[in-house]
């Protein structure tokens, strides 16, 4: 199972949920948040409100960093090497980071005239 778990001044708390992420969407790291490769995975600092998270898996780095340039999460997953079933436990983990603000849901383009 992939975990994140994440700290801040004031809680320190290990978060697990539903696989809810909306693996179909682009997203991005949070324009304050500075990705530090470890040989367990990666840290995440949020420099806006000083929250750090472990990302204990050195595929989901590479999945966090292939972000920005993919056009969804779930082709991030997979151009990181991480195959289709492993892509739930993946998605928890980022929901993690989503719900507290490592990455953020990338803003459609409105292409309307």
């Amino acid at each position: 199972m992939t975990a994140v778990r994440t700290t801040s001044a004031n809680e320190s708390t290990n978060h697990e949920q539903p696989e809810t992420f909306p693996f179909d969407t682009g997203w991005d790291l949070h324009e304050h948040v500075q990705v530090r490769p470890e040989r367990f995975g990666a840290l995440l600092y949020h420099y806006g409100d000083r929250r750090l998270s472990f990302v204990k898996s050195p595929e989901l780095r590479t999945a966090l960093e292939l972000l920005a340039a993919s056009p969804t999460a779930r082709l991030a997953l997979s151009n990181a090497g991480i195959p289709e079933a492993a892509h739930p436990a993946h998605g928890r983990a980022l929901s993690t980071l989503a719900t507290t603000n490592m990455i953020v849901q990338r803003q459609r383009e409105d292409h309307t005239p």
